[in-house]
């Protein structure tokens, strides 16, 4: 028993190695977790103590808790059973595509990366490259929710950047859920994007066992009070318009949704607008070619970067202009559906665009633009200046929410106007402002948040929107 045994060399090492890995698994990985843990909950618990809506249990489960918890859940082993049967494949077999779709949807939330990294990133973007507003009244609505209640905050789409304004302008009430499309799902946006909370939605090439899965995923995450954002429009604005609504995820929203048992849903409208919008030609371009998937050259997006970079370096980078968010009026699930005659999901999702629509702030460039779109494109700034003030008195009686540059029709024209010529949009020759005839489409797609309002039937009924020129919100305190 205490004899010397003799080993070669190699399978001394192997063996120690399978101590080592033995040892770390069962004794040191698991404190490590711990400790890890323990610590995380103690700056969840002190970070809560800053947000209007805390962040809920549900959000720091373990991710591999949560794939499980989901697609053991009995209405998607139900949907499995289902999908077998029609599919004709083993249940097992459906039960691991169903884990995998589960795994593909679930996200990894991390509170380090959303609060820690990606606010910060997001407050950096947004304000190097816009001058940020916001508007509409937005801490009285938002402070009158009530606590118990699920926060969706529904917003138009009008660019990439909607996610970084967002998630900045939000973080002193919670840590938004995005439903992001299969755009992102490509290395290393993929990783970052989950830890922030986003999930990933499949909107080509579902099928009844994925769709229940994801619908699943989205009420089980309403039900525990996680604060969501969605699109309803589905994908970015090809023309400058809030456009109409994809009811899915409202319609898993709803469907869940139980007006005896279940805590109630809140609809926030979100409206945003730009003074420049990043993608603007390639939206256009695709609008044109009637194509909802465009190409993203690495190189021109890459360039772009470079050149924002060199000009910043030199002290000679000029702002894209504004960029503003306002809240409109909220919106209870419980109160539509028990006081709307035709409660329905597309009923629902036509009040929420409209509420949209009436929340989209008038800013300096889609102003002039609807102005010079209305006065064939050529004219003098004395008629440009009469077009915008006309405007803005119709928006006026509208109660739309607008931001003019010290309140003045004159400094608005002369900042749109800016913002134009710098990117060759228009000409400048004295009192007088001629188009580029190759630039037409861009000037009708500024212009188009303002005409759509403007020749709306009636007008937009003011749904809470305000007419305010908020200064630009100030960096949180640090605790």
């Amino acid at each position: 028993m205490f004899q010397t045994v003799e080993l070669p060399f190699w399978a001394l090492i192997l063996i120690l190695a399978f101590a080592a890995v033995t040892f770390a698994s069962h004794f040191l990985f698991p404190s490590v977790r711990w400790f890890f843990r323990r610590r995380m909950e103690r700056a969840v618990a002190k970070l809560n103590t800053h947000l209007a809506r805390p962040i809920e249990p549900f959000r720091i489960m373990r991710r591999q808790d949560q794939v499980t918890r989901l697609i053991y859940d009995p209405k998607v082993m139900e949907a499995v059973r289902d999908y077998a049967q029609k599919m004709g494949v083993p249940p097992n077999v459906a039960f691991e595509r169903a884990r995998s779709y589960a795994r593909e949807i679930v996200p990894g939330f991390s509170t380090a990366t959303y609060f820690g990294f990606a606010i910060k990133l997001a407050q950096r973007l947004s304000q190097g490259l816009y001058n940020v507003r916001l508007g509409g009244g937005e801490a009285k609505a938002l402070e009158q929710i009530d606590r118990k209640a699920a926060v969706v905050f529904v917003m138009n789409h009008r660019s990439n950047m909607d996610y970084v304004l967002i998630t900045w302008l939000a973080s002193n009430h919670s840590a938004l859920s995005y439903a992001v499309g299969e755009w992102a799902r490509v290395w290393p946006l993929k990783a970052l994007i989950r830890a922030m909370g986003a999930y990933f939605i499949r909107r080509r090439y579902s099928n009844p066992l994925y769709r229940a899965i994801l619908a699943r995923y989205v009420q089980m995450s309403i039900q525990q009070g996680t604060t969501q954002a969605i699109f309803p429009e589905g994908g970015l604005s090809l023309n400058g318009s809030v456009g109409k609504a994809q009811k899915g995820l409202l319609h898993y929203i709803v469907r869940g949704f139980d007006i005896h048992d279940s805590a109630d849903v809140v609809f926030v409208p979100v409206a945003l607008n730009y003074d420049r919008v990043l993608e603007d030609r390639v939206l256009i371009s695709a609008g044109m070619q009637g194509i909802r998937r465009f190409p993203v050259r690495v190189k021109v997006v890459l360039g772009s970067i470079l050149r924002v970079l060199w000009q910043k370096a030199r002290g000679r980078f000029k702002p894209f202009g504004y960029a503003a968010v306002c809240y409109g009026d909220p919106l209870s699930l419980r109160d539509f559906l028990t006081q709307t005659p035709d409660p329905s999901t597309r009923s629902l999702s036509q009040t929420l665009m409209l509420r949209i629509r009436a929340a989209v702030p008038v800013l300096p460039v889609p102003l002039v633009a609807a102005a010079l779109v209305r006065n064939g494109g050529d004219c003098s700034k004395a008629t440009l200046a009469q077009s915008c003030q006309a405007f803005i008195d119709k928006l006026s009686h509208q109660d739309a929410w607008m931001h003019l540059p010290d309140g003045q029709v004159a400094q608005a024209l002369d900042a749109g106007l800016s913002v134009l010529s710098r990117r060759g949009v228009i000409r400048l020759e004295g009192e007088n402002v001629s188009l580029n005839p190759a630039d037409a489409q861009i000037l009708s797609y500024y212009a188009a948040s303002v005409l759509q309002r403007l020749d709306a039937p009636g007008g937009i009924a003011p749904h809470g929107s305000m007419q305010l020129d908020v200064p630009e919100r100030p960096k949180r305190r640090k605790s």
